[in-house]
């Protein structure tokens, strides 16, 4: 074999050898690359995932707080009501309160100074539903009564 064939053998094995060298380091280089990447994605995802967390416990203690605020509400210095006036609904409004009917039942007070009076208990700063606000809207416009329902239990023999 001439030495021109063998330099060109030894040539083409030399440009295999460094093309396979330098792709097998730019590969080894991205690789790294995109596990750092990876690492600062999971880390990322990590902390989002403790803030949800105290998000979702912060929220879960102001709710249970609230409902707390709710039912002993009657007993708060807030409450300007008689406690056994007030009855707990719960929805759509927190309590109903007959203003001035403990007083006319134990013979104290007069049937003209009873009040109605619907109640939602509020806390941080939570507002009205729009239920709730349609509520007090038609309360404002009069739009409220007293209906009697009789039911007959009478046997059909």
């Amino acid at each position: 074999m001439s030495i021109w064939m063998a330099m060109l053998i030894g040539a083409c094995i030399g440009v295999v050898l460094t093309t396979l060298i330098l792709s097998n380091s730019r590969n080894g280089r991205i690789k790294a690359e995109y596990e750092q990447y990876i690492a600062e994605i999971e880390l990322a995802h990590q902390q989002a995932l403790l803030q949800a967390q105290k998000r979702s416990v912060n929220t879960s203690r102001a709710v249970l707080k609230g409902k707390m605020a709710e039912q002993l509400a009657p007993i708060m210095p807030e409450f300007q009501y008689l406690p056994s006036d007030a009855k707990f609904l719960g929805d759509p409004v927190d309590y109903i309160v007959f203003d001035g009917y403990t007083d006319y039942r134990d013979g104290n007070g007069r049937a003209e100074d009873i009040a109605i009076v619907l109640i939602d208990i509020k806390s941080g700063g939570a507002r009205l539903t729009k239920g709730q606000q349609a509520i007090a809207q038609a309360i404002q416009q009069g739009k409220i009564r007293f209906e009697t329902i009789r039911i007959d239990f009478q046997d059909a023999d």
